[in-house]
């Protein structure tokens, strides 16, 4: 008997550059069924309704990264001079989403882009811009590794990349940090972590937050703010967050109406 494929709903990464989703989304979509799992598209002009017929046919969300920057009003900032233009259809689709994943614990991976969305959306802050020493963060996809991430021993993150050939644990004496390769193509970053997220990565250069995951136990929610989409074939770290992603969805129930109030 055929293992039925959970359902991952993916927004379209723009609402303003055809050009980028038609290049970014199929490598998210290619990873999620690589991965065992059924990308299904969201439109970013879709209505609150429709999204919602979407969604509750969805057993978990991914919310992938984006040209543009979540709007700073949000969390109470005002845009700097580099700040790139927010994209207000974009950030209602991960409002949305993330609301019905939040009600019903749905697995959330958020990347890039998606950290940050996730990030504000729990009242969190962001860097609006990383100067570019001593790392480079806006190294771009044709770098295929821009720096390491050290990840947090205890962290839900380090029990999914410990094992992979390519992550590196570190002894005692130096944290018991896993030690990750990774890609880089952004210029903000999370600042306060927001209401039940807590930091489980950072680069180790410069301290700029590389991973936030969720704090309750029973809720699967990681953000990434590298691209792991783009290295599923080569990097083994990449497959393993694909996996569980995946993994984690399969095994998602609806709760209860008394469960999901509160």
């Amino acid at each position: 008997m055929t293992e039925t494929r959970p359902r991952i709903a993916i927004p379209l990464p723009t609402s303003t550059d055809p050009e980028y989703n038609a290049r970014s989304w199929p490598q998210y979509a290619a990873a999620v069924r690589e991965a065992g799992g059924e990308p299904v598209e969201v439109p970013l002009d879709a209505t609150p309704v429709e999204i919602a017929r979407l969604v509750t046919g969805c057993q978990a969300i991914l919310l992938p990264g984006s040209p543009a920057d979540v709007n700073p009003h949000k969390f109470g900032a005002e845009p700097e001079p580099e700040t790139s233009p927010a994209d207000l259809p974009r950030e209602n689709v991960d409002e949305l989403l993330l609301q019905d994943a939040h009600n019903l614990h749905k697995p959330i991976l958020g990347i890039c882009y998606g950290i940050q969305s996730l990030n504000v959306w729990r009242t969190g802050t962001l860097v609006q811009h990383l100067l570019p020493m001593p790392v480079n963060h806006r190294a771009g996809r044709a770098v295929a590794v821009a720096h390491n991430s050290l990840v947090a021993p205890d962290s839900l993150l380090a029990s999914i990349v410990r094992a992979a050939p390519d992550a590196e644990q570190l002894p005692q004496s130096q944290g018991g940090y896993v030690r990750i390769p990774v890609n880089s193509s952004h210029h903000q970053a999370v600042g306060a972590p927001g209401d039940g997220l807590k930091v489980a990565a950072r680069c180790p250069q410069d301290a700029v937050v590389e991973a936030v995951e969720g704090t309750q136990p029973d809720h699967f929610v990681l953000g990434l703010q590298w691209h792991p989409e783009r290295t599923y074939t080569e990097s083994a770290t990449s497959r393993a967050i694909f996996q569980r992603f995946v993994a984690e969805a399969r095994d998602w129930k609806p709760r209860t109406i008394s469960e999901s109030v509160g």
